[in-house]
């Protein structure tokens, strides 16, 4: 990949590319394409499971230092698409940019597990999602996203991998700081940026590059870490980082932090995160990576801590108060309970709160509660069925996202599983149990199926299913 560089950005990127790196390495590093990398999901599976079941596929893995979950990869007996396997369906691992990847393990370390997280700017969900993993979908994390358009990639991301802590919002950022003051534990703001970090897999990233542009946006960046940082309770820890190389939105937005509310931020080192973070570390503690640093992408890392309390934002806002969600009765719990036990192996109301909207039931996370009148919210936890006059229907997010019994799920074949996931019903005979029933591949739930005398009718939906899909 070759591309055209401004003679601007690159007089610029001379003036502030630290002594130790050539601007030759730069370009050159630039001009190379990305390595793929993945992260592996552990909400569904274990590193060292995940390492087992791919290698027989030809699957290569090397390590990415930062990130436990995280691998580069290489394959070499397989034409399919990464995204198009049956591994991604069934949400074993997220494709992801390994540098992408830090600012969820810089948030999280050496901290203890925090009940309440925020995401600031979350689509399409490679970091909610990793977030999730790292809090064992405890707790509750909130995930906002300010694009309309890409709200549905966020939410589709969020089902694939078996999230269920996570409450969606779309707002601009800005209102956190007011909506929700000293509310979280831990808040990740990945700030939307010029994107230099990101030529080397988009070759147009740098057309609209000027300093008007960069002074603009950091405008906005600065108003967004006002609002994580009153959002964050005292004590509290904020990663603010971007896919940009330049100081003016990096170091000098969280500077401007430091200027506004003098005694209560502390920058904190990120010198001990992973072997070999000193080479990209700025004398504040920040993690300011090159391209040809690490072969990844450019990306920029700062932790800051609350250390006091700050004055409140003078246009506070009133919370709101109404939902059309309550909770449910809890003979209907115990129902409930006692269905799914029945169909699936296991208990919803041991891993949150079960609400109920007329006779649609959802799960949503136990500590939801103390976020709940803060914010409106789009979607909360997951959906768990309806309840029908003779009984309960469940819901494909619930298959997904609870543990459900191995004993009580229907394993396919290959080419059983490359049917369901094309949407059609499948050849089956049972004289035992008729009714609704998970299907799984190599012990993975795939989705819900009902049971018929001679059939499992497909009730994967519409929106899953992949007409092309082909299983090794």
């Amino acid at each position: 990949m070759m591309m055209t560089m401004k003679s601007e950005f690159i007089d610029y990127i001379k003036s502030i590319l630290p002594s130790h790196l050539s601007l030759e390495e730069f370009v050159a590093s630039c001009q190379t394409p990305l390595r793929k990398s993945i992260r592996v999901n552990t909400l569904k599976i274990s590193v060292e499971d995940f390492q087992d079941h791919v290698l027989p596929q030809g699957w290569i893995l090397h390590p990415i230092p930062w990130c436990p979950e995280g691998f580069w990869i290489e394959r070499t007996d397989s034409t399919i698409p990464l995204g198009s396997t049956v591994e991604h369906l069934a949400g074993l691992f997220y494709i992801q940019e390994a540098s992408s990847m830090l600012p969820p393990q810089a948030l999280f370390a050496d901290i203890e597990s925090p009940s309440l997280v925020l995401d600031m700017a979350a689509a399409p969900g490679s970091k909610t999602t990793q977030m999730a993993g790292l809090m064992d979908n405890r707790g509750c994390l909130v995930a906002n996203e300010y694009s309309a358009s890409r709200i549905k990639s966020l939410h589709a991301n969020v089902q694939r991998l078996g999230v269920r802590n996570v409450a969606l919002t779309h707002f601009d950022a800005h209102v956190f700081g007011h909506y929700c003051e000293a509310s979280f534990d831990a808040i990740l703001l990945d700030a939307p940026c010029g994107g230099e970090g990101t030529i080397r897999k988009d070759d147009t990233a740098l057309d609209d590059w000027s300093m008007q542009h960069i002074e603009s946006v950091s405008a906005i960046q600065f108003k967004l870490i006002q609002s994580a940082f009153r959002a964050l309770k005292v004590g509290g820890h904020l990663i603010y980082s971007t896919c940009t190389l330049n100081t003016i939105e990096n170091q000098q937005v969280c500077y401007a932090l430091k200027e506004a509310f003098p005694d209560a931020v502390e920058f904190c080192s990120l010198a001990e995160l992973f072997d070999g973070a000193d080479q990209s570390l700025t004398e504040e503690g920040f993690l300011h990576i090159w391209p040809q640093i690490y072969d990844s992408e450019g990306f920029f890392v700062a932790k800051i801590r609350k250390t006091r309390e700050v004055e409140s934002a003078p246009d506070l806002v009133k919370r709101i108060k109404s939902s059309a969600f309550k909770p449910a009765a809890r003979k209907v719990i115990q129902d409930l309970d006692a269905y799914y036990l029945q169909h699936f192996g296991v208990k919803p109301s041991e891993y949150g709160t079960v609400m109920c909207r007329d006779q649609e039931f959802w799960l949503f996370p136990f500590d939801f509660s103390d976020i709940a009148q803060h914010v409106r919210y789009d979607r909360v936890g997951i959906r768990l069925g309806q309840q029908f006059k003779k009984g309960f229907r469940a819901h494909h997010d619930a298959m997904i996202a609870l543990p459900l019994l191995t004993s009580k799920m229907i394993e396919l074949t290959a080419e059983q599983a490359q049917t369901y996931l094309k949407g059609q019903d499948l050849v089956y005979n049972s004289e035992d149990f008729l009714g609704e029933c998970c299907v799984s591949f190599q012990g993975y739930p795939l989705g819900l199926v009902k049971i018929l005398t001679h059939k499992l009718k497909n009730n994967l939906p519409r929106h899953l299913v992949k007409d092309n899909m082909i299983i090794n």
